[in-house]
């Protein structure tokens, strides 16, 4: 599971919205297998920027390891101008390996199950829509019910 994301125009690509799909096909032509891409969302920065970002998630099958999809990943953000900045700032593309199937990753650079996933409504809005049933294999929770926890969460603070 691949979580994509943009909230500044690229030349060729245009809005954020066509930096997802453009990195989308990207991807494809890089080796994933794509199974499924989730519909793209507008979403509230986190952070200091000021630009609302557009999310996706995409379900795919990989043949290699978690780090060298990793590797493609970051390869891909590069070749989109993503340059390494401001934490949280804005960025062309921001690609994140959410999860690798059922597979815990804690290698340098690299922790599968994305360590943050199960806090962030930006991640797991996309994911309800292309992997519902996945199970999270630290947390043994659904993306539903982890969707379900984060109103619940807010409930609570509002």
């Amino acid at each position: 599971m691949i979580g994509l994301g943009s909230n500044r125009c690229h030349g060729r690509y245009g809005r954020p919205e066509g930096v997802v799909r453009a990195a989308v096909a990207a991807l494809e032509a890089a080796g994933l297998r794509v199974d499924a891409v989730s519909p793209i969302l507008r979403t509230e920065p986190l952070g200091p920027s000021k630009r609302r970002f557009a999310n996706a998630a995409l379900r795919g099958r990989w043949a290699g390891s978690a780090t060298a999809l990793l590797a493609v990943l970051k390869q891909t953000e590069r070749d989109f101008g993503r340059r390494r900045g401001q934490r949280w700032g804005q960025r062309v593309l921001d690609c994140d390996l959410l999860a690798f199937g059922q597979e815990v990753v804690q290698a340098r650079g690299l922790q599968v199950p994305h360590p943050r996933l199960h806090l962030r409504a930006f991640v797991l809005r996309p994911m309800l829509a292309v992997c519902p049933d996945w199970r999270h294999p630290l947390l043994g929770l659904t993306v539903r019910q982890m969707v379900a926890r984060l109103g619940k969460a807010r409930a609570k603070v509002d």
